[in-house]
């Protein structure tokens, strides 16, 4: 049986068929479209290298399954520069030096967008706060 779904990943839409249904999002990002950006650490969500924005929120993406996220808007760290115009964020961790071993700081950039981003829409505080 296979399973037909549509994302749009940084801006592109695709058409994915699964084979499997327990494909998780980010085995798909990084295995099936080549986005690599997005890191596989822990594997059960405790790490963060794997968070991404699935519309607009984060998500530990080694948890998600990709067929429950048919038609989502999914941003990964290759999405969030503006051609060669890096995001605010990644600029303040240039900045600042936020780097870490540069396995997470994917995640933990992808991680602080999406929460300026939720705070910003308004979100409950203590929703945010507990991320």
């Amino acid at each position: 049986m296979t399973f037909s779904i549509g994302l749009t990943i940084n801006h592109q839409h695709h058409a994915i068929t699964l084979d499997d249904p327990r494909v998780t999002l980010l085995d798909l990002v990084r295995e099936r479209l080549h986005l690599t950006g997005t890191k596989k650490g822990c594997d059960r969500g405790q790490c963060g290298a794997c968070t991404m924005l699935v519309d607009g929120r984060r998500i530990n993406s080694c948890l998600a399954l990709a067929l429950s996220h048919d038609g989502a808007e999914v941003m990964t760290i290759e999405g969030v520069a503006n051609g060669a115009e890096l995001h605010p964020v990644q600029q303040a961790f240039i900045a600042h030096d936020g780097f870490q071993c540069g396995f997470c700081t994917p995640g933990q950039i992808m991680s602080a967008i999406g929460l300026i981003g939720e705070a910003q829409a308004g979100d409950d505080r203590e929703r945010v706060r507990e991320g």
